[in-house]
């Protein structure tokens, strides 16, 4: 078999060594490359004295992937001490390399992130092809790791302590010219022959090359641990990250551990520093349960397999949104910015004109900051258009509806405006809770109706349920999970039914808050157990944005909907609390002046004064591990039944969906993989608990029982 890295030396003793994993699209640290690497150091001592220079490039189109997620994924804590020293073997070979006394460029024809990019910063010059797309940096932290091959060492020493963190702790990644910029990168080719041709010239400059770290008196910016600059930002960096992870995830505090203890020592001690809390991370929970569901099912969703089998991909060109308020506006917004031409229509031209300002003054702001020029700014308003007439969605591929949630008005627009389009056009209602097959009633081609459900606001959320109602086709569910992929957002599929997952799930969370707080518990305990427990928000705060009376009428017509079903919902101790605080106390939430919290012109919020004195009772209050717990399970338990109910074709879009849609914590990996990652049968167990002492709604649904039986994991 073809070895991964290639040796090819010429007439001037330059050596290129090339990256070229064998059936694989990209470059990664398998055990075969990392050994081909030693090897290859070893190669390059033996024959140093007629080597004058090294050169590290790709035969890939890009540079070098980073490390092997697959064989990370499966350490174990047992693994610690194997994975400790396969670490320390592979920094080594890196080390000697950049010790080698010799010139070594990295010629980075591609993106290099993660582990390649730690070893372009183990060469003394960076030379990037300047091409579209490329990025560079340290991703790990994303999937609850952290750079394990010398990233956090080298990116200490070169930038400093404080200018480090967000490339480590916040994965900031850059562009050829960002990087060129803050001096990662040392110059930029524009041809694969310059990037060689300029490697070469490089070499013949600086026959002896040292790493800056390695020459006597080197100061990196800012200075070592002990400078004052340095002292300074240690004093506060600590709590800042606490203030941020809320404990919730290690990997940015074992980031600033590696980072302050190792700007204290020499390199190779801070080298070691590195790798231990490296294997921590790597063999440990968070890490595992961000991997499961970030890397190895998100990429599972983009490369198609949701998509129904057999029918060829599309692409949108053209699409009518009908309605300009928030989500049209959003919706017309994303469509635009990838290149789709969108009709908005509303009732008037002027609103129609809404969504056209909108866009600009979204794009103002990313001009502001550099992201676009005034061109492209203005290419993607002129892709807007606006219209008062369902004759202009003669041509589009598809139309969103986004309309207000009422099923009589939906339904009438779909009569008015669905015979004017073309026999191929998809009809998408964006809707949170209204079931599709009961909307696509009012159509006539309900297997080309589906749902849409976007968040707000639509250009930051990253999560769209699409909804299957009864009659969509194959092809249509195909072609919107293409639509929702060609607008850069990640897609769930879910089946019909009131609520979807999202909606469902979510008003479980905010319940859960509401009957605490009518048992008497404190609102500031309450919103700090969601926000202890990696909630992005607290709960009551979020019902005070969406409307205190808009969330209570929901519940309402969930309610009815259900007692018309003949499978009426038992009631909820939420219920009382939220009709006194909109019958009694005339509390609706933020925009009509105030519901759990009031809203002073000059100040943060601060609780309604009402709270303590109508529901606080400070005799009984409950352990705050189980406020945590009722949070966490509420939301967990209800997505088992979804699960359970045939709503949710798959466990891993329920992890998807419920982090990028409703904020369930990041560091769990979803509401299925918080449970997996419990225990099966401690899950249980502890729903009995709650269930026992808090209502039941928290009896575990069989599918858990189940599953805990038979340690099947979700």
């Amino acid at each position: 078999m073809q070895a991964p890295i290639q040796y090819h030396k010429t007439d001037d003793g330059i050596v290129t060594l090339t990256f070229d994993a064998p059936e694989q699209s990209v470059n990664t640290m398998t055990d075969e490359m990392r050994q081909c690497l030693a090897d290859m150091v070893s190669r390059l001592e033996a024959e140093k004295e007629a080597v004058s220079g090294v050169i590290l490039t790709s035969a890939k189109e890009t540079f070098f992937a980073g490390g092997n997620l697959n064989r990370l994924y499966k350490l174990q804590p047992a693994d610690a001490a194997t994975q400790f020293d396969a670490s320390e073997r592979a920094k080594s070979a890196l080390r000697r390399l950049e010790t080698l006394g010799k010139p070594v460029v990295a010629a980075l024809n591609g993106t290099a992130l993660g582990g390649g990019f730690e070893i372009a910063l183990a060469c003394h010059h960076r030379i990037a092809l300047d091409k579209p797309k490329v990025q560079f940096g340290l991703p790990e932290a994303t999937l609850g790791l952290m750079p394990g091959a010398g990233g956090v060492v080298r990116l200490n020493r070169l930038l400093g302590l404080a200018a480090s963190q967000p490339y480590l702790q916040d994965s900031k990644l850059m562009s050829p010219a960002e990087a060129t910029k803050v001096g990662l990168v040392h110059e930029l080719a524009d041809t694969p022959a310059a990037l060689l041709e300029k490697a070469r010239a490089w070499i013949a400059a600086h026959p002896e090359s040292k790493q800056p770290w390695d020459k006597a008196g080197y100061t990196p910016p800012g200075g070592w641990a002990d400078a004052s600059e340095a002292r300074r930002w240690i004093s506060t960096a600590a709590a800042q990250v606490r203030a941020k992870t809320k404990g919730c995830y290690p990997a940015p505090e074992a980031i600033l551990c590696a980072s302050v203890e190792g700007m204290q020592v020499d390199f190779d001690t801070a080298s070691r520093i590195e790798t231990r809390y490296f294997v921590k991370l790597v063999t440990g929970q968070v890490a595992k349960n961000i991997i499961s569901t970030f890397w190895f099912h998100a990429n599972g969703i983009k490369s198609g397999a949701q998509r129904p089998a057999g029918v060829a991909k599309g692409k949108i060109k053209t699409v009518g949104v009908l309605g300009a308020g928030m989500m049209g506006k959003g919706i017309a917004y994303v469509a635009a910015s990838r290149g789709i031409e969108v009709w908005v229509k509303d009732a008037t031209l002027a609103q129609a004109e809404g969504a056209r300002a909108n866009a600009d003054q979204l794009l103002a702001k990313r001009e502001e900051k550099g992201e676009i020029d005034a061109a492209t700014r203005r290419q993607i308003v002129e892709r807007i258009h606006a219209t008062d007439r369902y004759e202009d969605f003669a041509h589009v591929d598809l139309v969103v509806e986004a309309i207000p949630e009422n099923p009589a008005l939906k339904a009438e627009i779909t009569r008015q405006a669905e015979p004017v389009l073309g026999d191929g056009a998809i009809w998408a209602s964006n809707t949170s809770t209204l079931p599709i097959t009961g909307l696509a009633k009012a159509s006539s081609r309900p297997e080309r109706f589906v749902g849409l459900h976007f968040f707000s606001p639509v250009h930051r959320m990253q999560l769209v349920e699409v909804i299957k109602g009864q009659q969509t086709s194959p092809e249509t569910l195909a072609h919107a999970l293409d639509f929702v992929m060609q607008l850069g957002k990640t897609p769930i599929v879910v089946n019909d039914n009131r609520g979807f997952f999202t909606s469902r799930v979510f008003s479980t969370f905010t319940r859960e808050a509401v009957a605490m707080l009518g048992e008497g518990q404190d609102p500031a305990a309450i919103e700090a157990a969601a926000i202890l427990s990696g909630f992005p928000a607290g709960p009551l705060a979020v019902l005070d944005e969406v409307s205190l009376s808009l969330n209570y009428n929901n519940r309402l017509e969930t309610l009815r909907a259900h007692a018309e079903e003949g499978r009426p919902l038992p009631p909820h101790p939420a219920d009382a609390v939220m009709e006194r605080m909109l019958n009694e106390f005339g509390r609706k939430g933020r925009a009509a002046g105030g519901g759990f919290y009031d809203y002073p012109a000059d100040g943060k919020k601060v609780f309604w004064s009402g709270l303590a004195k109508h529901f606080l009772r400070p005799a009984e209050q409950i352990p705050q591990r189980d406020k945590q717990d009722r949070l966490l399970f509420c939301m967990a338990l209800e997505s088992v039944r979804v699960l359970q109910d045939g709503v949710l074709d798959s466990a891993g879009d329920g992890n998807i969906g419920s982090v990028l849609g409703i904020g369930f914590p990041r560091w769990s990996g979803g509401v299925f993989q918080f449970l997996n990652q419990y225990g099966l049968e401690k899950a249980v167990a502890r729903a009995e608990y709650l269930a026992e002492h808090y209502g039941e709604r928290f009896t575990p649904p069989q599918l858990l029982r189940e599953k805990a039986k038979r340690a099947e994991p979700f």
